[in-house]
Parts: C-alpha cells; sequence; structure tokens
C-alpha cells in the first residue's frame, strides 16, 4: 500500500441485474473501466450506484480474497461492519474475543495505539467508501446526466441515487466524527489524485453532515417506501437522532430538544416493532421491514467474505455450541461477553426476557483467560438460521442482516433526551416507549416500568441493543468508557479493570495518514 489513503486507486465495478441493494444483490466484476464508460447510459448508473451500496457487505470483487477493494489489508478482515463493530464492541464489556492477531487484544485492553491494524482499516475502509461516494456524487450531477443524453424519468432516477450516495457519505463520515474525531475531508469538488485532504474539526464535520441530511431530505423517497436495504427520510431522521443525543460529546452544546424531534419523527412514520425479539438477528431477518429503517444487507451465495454477518455468527460459536444448531458449519472460537452483560438481566436463560440471549454450558460467567473461548458466556442473538429453525442458504456465509438502524433506538433517543431535558417530548411518552420494549421483551406486561432513569436508559439500551455497534458510544456520553466510574474485566488490561486515560474516547488517526498527509495533526495523547 502507498503511504496513505489518499494515494489509493480503486475501480468502480459493474454490477448486473440489480435493484439496488435488494437481498439477491449479484455483484459482477469488471477490469479497467473508465468513468466516461461506466455512466454512459441510466443503466451503468445503476450498476455503478450498486457498489456504493455493496461495499458496505462485501471487501472487493471476488467474495473473500484476491481482489479486495484495499490493498495492503487482509480482506478477510478488511469489510466496515466487522471493522466497525470491533470498534464499537470489543473495547466495552459487551464483547472480548480469543484470537491473539496482533492488535485485537488491545481495543479491549483499551490500551491500542496509532499502529494498530483494525483501527487503521476501519480508517481507511471509511475513507474508501466515502471516495466511491464522492465519485457518483461527482458522475451524477445535473450538468454531468445531462451532458450524456440522459433524460426524463431516467434522469430523475440518477438524482434520487445520488441522493442516496450523499447520505451513506454522511453516515461514514459520521462514523469517523464519532470514533476518529478530526478527520481528513473531501467531497464531490475536490479532485481525485489532487492536493492532500485538509484536516476537518469534529464540530465542523457535526455541522457538515447535519447540514447535508437536512439538504437531502427531501429529496429521499418517504420513510418506509423505498426498497429493503436503501435509505430514504426515516433513515436521514434516525441518524440526525442519534447525532443530535450525542451532540454534546461532539460539538460541546446539547441538542436533546432535536434528538426528541427527530427520533418523534420516526416513531410516528408508521414503523412497528417485530413482535418476537429472538427473530431480529436471524438469517430471514429481511422479514422485519416494519422495525428496522436501514440495513447492510448480506447473502450467503451473492455478499461471500469473511466479515459483517459471517464474522459475528461463526466467531460467536465455540466451546460444545453445535455449530449446525446457530447454521455455520463450523465455530471459529472468538467472541464471547463479559459478565457485565449478562448481569444487566434478572436471569441469564431467557426465561423472563427473551432479549437474554447466552449459552452457559461449559462456559464460565467470569473471565480468567481472554484467550479461552470458555471463559465468558457465549453470545447467541445473531444466529444464520430462519425464524423456523432452518439453516442459513450456506454454512461458510451468513444471510443475517445488520441493522444500522431500528425503531427501538428511537425509542431509547427519545426516552434519553426527555430525562436529559430536552423539550417537546413528556415523561409519560417516553415510559410508554420503553414499556413497548419490555412488554415484547417479557410476552406480557409483568416487566413494565413506573418510572425511568439515565442509568435505568443506559442497562435497558444495553439489554435491547448489545452487539449493534453502540456499546462504546453510550459509555463515552455516560462518562463511564475511560473513567473508574464503571468498571468490566479487562478493562485497562486488568482483570477487575481498571480507569484508563482519558483520551482515549477518541480513536487515533493512523500512523501512516499523518506521517502521508502533512494536513493532518494526530489526535491527543497519541
Amino acid at each position: 500500500m502507498k503511504t496513505n489513503i489518499y494515494k489509493i486507486i480503486f475501480t468502480i465495478v459493474i454490477a448486473v441485474g440489480i435493484s439496488s441493494c435488494k437481498k439477491n444483490l449479484d455483484l459482477v466484476p469488471t477490469n479497467d473501466i473508465t468513468s466516461e464508460a461506466v455512466y454512459k447510459t441510466h443503466e451503468g448508473y445503476k450498476q455503478a450506484f450498486a457498489k456504493v451500496y455493496g461495499s458496505y457487505a462485501t471487501t472487493g470483487n471476488n467474495g473473500g480474497a484476491g481482489n479486495g477493494d484495499i490493498q495492503g489489508i487482509d480482506e478477510g478482515t478488511s469489510d466496515f461492519l466487522r471493522l466497525f463493530w470491533q470498534a464499537q464492541e470489543l473495547s466495552t464489556d459487551e464483547a472480548v474475543i480469543a484470537w491473539g492477531d496482533a492488535g485485537i487484544r488491545d481495543l479491549h485492553n483499551l490500551n491500542w495505539s496509532s499502529s494498530n491494524p483494525f483501527l487503521r482499516g476501519l480508517f481507511l475502509r471509511s475513507m474508501y467508501q466515502i471516495t466511491l461516494s464522492n465519485e457518483f456524487i461527482r458522475q451524477s450531477a445535473d450538468d454531468k446526466v445531462s451532458e450524456r443524453g440522459i433524460s426524463g424519468a431516467d434522469a430523475t432516477n440518477i438524482r434520487g441515487y445520488r441522493a442516496e450516495a450523499r447520505f451513506l457519505r454522511a453516515f461514514q463520515y459520521w462514523v469517523m466524527m464519532d470514533l476518529f474525531g478530526n478527520p481528513p475531508f473531501v467531497t464531490e469538488t475536490d479532485i481525485f489524485g489532487g492536493p492532500l485532504p485538509k484536516q476537518i474539526q469534529r464540530k465542523d464535520i457535526f455541522n457538515y453532515v447535519e447540514t447535508e441530511l437536512k439538504a437531502i431530505e427531501a429529496e429521499l423517497p418517504a420513510a418506509r417506501s423505498n426498497e429493503y436495504g436503501r435509505a430514504d427520510k426515516g433513515a436521514v431522521w434516525a441518524l440526525l437522532a442519534r447525532m443530535y443525543l450525542n451532540a454534546k460529546v461532539y460539538t460541546g452544546a446539547d441538542r436533546f430538544t432535536d434528538a426528541i424531534t427527530y427520533s418523534k419523527k420516526v416513531i410516528d412514520a408508521g414503523y412497528t416493532l417485530t413482535p418476537d425479539y429472538r427473530h431480529l438477528m436471524l438469517a430471514d431477518n429481511h422479514l422485519n421491514k416494519n422495525e428496522f429503517i436501514l440495513t447492510i444487507n448480506y447473502d450467503g451465495q451473492r455478499t461471500q467474505s469473511f466479515g459483517g454477518a459471517t464474522f459475528l455468527t461463526h466467531a460467536a460459536v465455540g466451546g460444545s455450541m453445535t455449530p449446525a444448531n446457530y447454521g455455520v458449519g463450523g465455530g471459529w472460537f472468538g467472541l464471547r461477553t463479559t459478565k457485565n452483560l449478562p448481569n444487566l438481566f434478572s436471569d441469564h436463560t431467557g426465561t423472563v426476557d427473551k432479549r437474554s440471549q447466552f449459552y452457559q454450558t461449559g462456559q464460565n460467567l467470569e473471565i480468567n483467560d481472554i484467550s479461552a473461548f470458555t471463559d465468558g458466556l457465549a453470545v447467541t442473538k445473531i444466529r444464520n438460521v430462519t425464524r423456523s429453525g432452518t439453516s442459513g442458504q450456506n454454512g461458510d456465509f451468513a444471510d443475517v442482516d445488520f441493522p444500522l438502524f431500528r425503531l427501538a433506538e428511537m425509542y431509547l433517543v427519545y426516552a434519553e433526551s426527555v430525562l436529559r431535558g430536552g423539550s417537546g417530548g413528556d415523561k409519560n411518552t417516553a415510559i410508554q416507549y420503553i414499556n413497548n420494549l419490555r412488554v415484547r421483551a417479557y410476552g406480557n406486561t409483568s416487566g413494565n416500568v413506573s418510572d425511568i432513569t439515565l442509568p435505568f436508559i443506559l442497562d435497558e439500551r444495553g439489554r435491547e441493543l448489545y452487539w449493534e455497534g453502540h456499546r462504546r458510544t453510550d459509555l463515552i456520553r455516560y462518562d463511564l468508557f475511560t473513567t473508574g466510574s464503571y468498571l468490566w474485566p479487562f478493562k485497562g488490561g486488568v482483570k477487575n479493570g481498571k480507569a484508563v486515560e482519558p483520551y482515549r474516547n477518541l480513536y487515533p488517526i493512523p500512523f501512516e495518514e499523518i506521517n502521508g498527509n502533512p494536513n493532518l495533526t494526530q489526535n491527543p495523547g497519541y
């Protein structure tokens, strides 16, 4: 690999027979295609548009190895979700991993450096996807489309694709803002291969993403009206609500009133909870369209890689677990949880609260040795089996779609924002939203609450959203991620946990990027 991301060259890949990001998306690679050839027709735009979405679920053009989007990284570990999930979950009380790959244990020990390969991989993947979006946005400007003789309904469709690409770019800038703070900043107006990008400050990237989302809102389909797996107004509102909930971390200023406004927009748009919580993360979870706002779609035959859903279903199986029960050909003996997560529930069996999904036979609640899969309860929430118990299409690659946003999160955003003093909501409504989640979890009203507090909401987020990529962000918002106020096993690299330096609330910009771009300044502490 060259010294930094800005010198990475990629080829836009053609995908035939698409309807964007449907479950049956099939990517067919071609080589050495110029932009003028790709974007010559409306069909060419559709095909390039598929790559913008498809790059969230795939690592390259061959589905596993040999032609990765990003050179110089193990392709099997370089997909977006696997890298993002590790940064958000392995660094917290919700997950540990047994493996000894260089840098992977540093995430849970909270002692990573700017040379951590997994953090660099995430940085590069996000910048790659931003660059990919920029190219599509650049090529789909009205004047470009007109110059190519495309008009009428085809031009209108391309304008809609462009708005979705802007959303995906905004989402990736949220990722960079949340994890790295002050990323390099490039848009479609920057010439690829031109001057090295300038750095943007966290507060400014917040303002940019907010402005972008509001600008494209009118151009996107109504909530719940776009194809499954594609962004619409609901996705815009959900990302804004999430950003506003964390605005004080990002900018120093509370935006809880806005968080109430936008979470309520989602709630009032007609989404409904999937009746059975245990159906949320299965091989046929595309059936959860009423709750899912936006997903990364996986298909065991057509989006094959060793990341994403495949990583989450395989790495969580080991010990005395029977792989076939989880729809996989074999377990990878990797992921478990610390005791802090199961101890959020009144019992670990799921008899009372069905969200409690842990495998206990032969597993120890306490972790004495992170490298031993049997230390720590196994998490069975994400399984490559259908509601009827049938295995997914392929035991080696999973079919489970991953929700980036779902209705339950919006209930929790609303409730927390009310408790934090936001206007436009009320506590009774917040309690009702929380009880909606608990009625589903308990199967009746026995788990209902009559009052809620901020610590309760954090615990409820843990019970409802665990292993969905929220925990690090939540703990930082509550000032519990680095401090000694809340400990978990091996936080800070010691068995009982300890406080770590507050600068670790941000990940470092990779060392190679700092060296390769003099416009970048490293985050404090690194």
